[in-house]
């Protein structure tokens, strides 16, 4: 008998052996077990303000057009370094396409692209007031959201409360059922943001309805964090 015929064999023998024993009861099912899960939420007002401005650019040459859409990005580039601050303002450029016009009968007409710059940060002031004074770029969309500062102090709190939450329902559980207690078999821990921002295509109209070198109108809503513990615990 060669080494792989043995390999097999002692498997076999394992295998049976293990389900003999669990025939005999050696391995006592698993009792007493319960599922559960438990929940923590806390409601937060939104500090990040996310700013998406563009333009689009149409032609018969596509060097010029991508010219054209270039010369656009820098100036609002320009505009937003003087006054970008990390963490406050932070400026980077966003989708940059260039592609074909066609007509009717299938042939080329000419060449579009579009580019877009986002405004981004915790300083909503300094925020808003750059983008009314970008003239080559129109806001796209404005969204709300949580810095990374904030989420992580808001999901300690809301981890916390889901936490002592699971506790309490193991213990009602034990107790309800005639047990003493609990110990945890498993755990699970999962996070999210319920956020509420304006409808960007609203938010865009209002933009550009207000006066050259005017803030761009802005106003954040709240957020719910929820955090979530999930598992199993043991009855004893």
């Amino acid at each position: 008998m060669n080494f792989a015929t043995k390999a097999i064999a002692v498997c076999a023998l394992l295998t049976g052996a293990g389900g003999l024993f669990a025939q005999q009861g050696l391995y006592p099912p698993v009792q007493n077990v319960v599922q559960l899960a438990a929940s923590g939420t806390v409601e937060v007002q939104q500090d990040l303000l996310s700013i998406s401005m563009n333009t689009t650019r149409d032609g018969a040459d596509a060097s010029a057009v991508q010219g054209q859409l270039k010369t656009a990005i820098d100036a609002a580039l320009t505009e937003a370094k003087k006054v970008a601050q990390p963490g406050q303002l932070d400026v980077r450029t966003g989708n940059f396409s260039l592609y074909p016009r066609y007509g009717r009968d299938g042939k080329s007409i000419g060449w579009q692209g579009s580019a877009e710059l986002i405004l981004e940060g915790r300083d909503f002031g300094r925020i808003s007031s750059t983008a009314g004074k970008i003239q080559t770029l129109t806001v796209g969309s404005v969204s709300f959201g949580l810095s990374r500062e904030q989420r992580a102090k808001v999901e300690g709190d809301a981890q916390g409360m889901a936490i002592e939450r699971f506790k309490m329902r193991a213990t009602e559980i034990a107790r309800g059922f005639g047990f003493a207690g609990y110990t945890l078999r498993e755990v699970n821990v999962s996070a999210n943001d319920l956020g509420f921002t304006p409808r960007p295509r609203m938010m865009a109209m209002e933009a550009k309805a207000v006066a050259a070198d005017a803030p761009v109108p802005v106003e954040a809503g709240k957020t719910a964090v929820v955090v979530t513990v999930s598992g199993s615990v043991q009855l004893r």
